[in-house]
């Protein structure tokens, strides 16, 4: 689904149906140098169960057109003028890594928010920051090896065989290599490493918050949710996975998806 923003053209996924904005809708924001193709098994499902679905690509990513921008609370203001160009006042938000701090800031429009992958300061090490700008494959490589809890992953999604690290480090490149005109990794990486905005947009949640972390997480280490636990007071749910938990542990993320859609949660 194609949407204007600012001028410029947005994507959106809607999970293989036409997108009903009079549906519950649900948005999914992906994480850095990622698009919405991570999301692809949840947003089927909820697409398919009774969902209007939204998977964007944030700006100069993926399919969107337009400048990356460079922090967190320009994003979420830009999600806001999407779902007002979509007719979409209330959705759950469930966003990944950098998408879940994306989906905090935008919270306000949050009928439940969903936070995966996530903590809070999302601090990057100053050793992948400068290599990130510097030797940007190298830190592709890296964070590769960083967000996943296997050497290999075991037969599953998408498809018996595939190659988690291999199509994670394949997608990065590809969005690497479009972007020209910004080193898109070192962008994405700052806008986690800069935002500061985190209690003072807890303190605007009145929503049900859930978060569903990875056990084996090094990127965004599950001890590191002190500070938002304790203001958000979520459900935790945690899956036995790495960083990369939609493609390592994709059922039982779905299944905790599920639980957060529960009209009780």
């Amino acid at each position: 689904m194609k949407l204007t923003v600012d001028g410029q053209e947005a994507y959106a996924y809607t999970g293989g149906r036409a997108f009903d904005p009079a549906l519950p809708c649900i948005v999914f924001i992906h994480g850095a140098l990622n698009d919405h193709s991570v999301w692809t098994l949840l947003a089927r499902w909820c697409a398919h169960h009774g969902h209007g679905v939204l998977a964007v690509d944030l700006p100069g990513h993926g399919r969107s057109g337009g400048a990356p921008l460079k922090s967190v609370e320009a994003i979420a203001a830009w999600l806001h003028r999407l779902l007002d160009a979509a007719g979409v006042g209330q959705a759950v938000l469930v966003g990944h890594s950098m998408g879940s701090l994306i989906a905090l800031e935008a919270a306000q429009r949050a009928s439940t928010l969903v936070m995966v992958g996530t903590a809070y300061p999302m601090k990057v090490s100053e050793a992948l920051l400068t290599t990130a700008r510097d030797k940007p494959e190298a830190a592709m490589a890296m964070v590769t090896a960083f967000s996943h809890s296997l050497a290999s992953s075991k037969p599953g999604y998408p498809g018996p065989g595939a190659w988690l690290r291999g199509g994670a480090l394949a997608l990065m490149r590809r969005l690497q290599s479009r972007q020209t005109a910004v080193n898109l990794f070192e962008n994405d990486f700052q806008v986690c490493d800069r935002y500061a905005g985190g209690e003072t947009a807890a303190a605007r949640v009145d929503c049900p918050v859930h978060f569903i972390l990875g056990a084996l997480d090094q990127m965004t280490l599950p001890r590191n949710n002190a500070v938002l636990g304790g203001l958000l007071k979520p459900r935790i749910h945690t899956v036995p996975a790495g960083h990369a938990l939609m493609a390592e542990a994709p059922d039982a993320v779905l299944a905790a998806l599920r639980l957060a859609l529960q009209p009780s949660s």
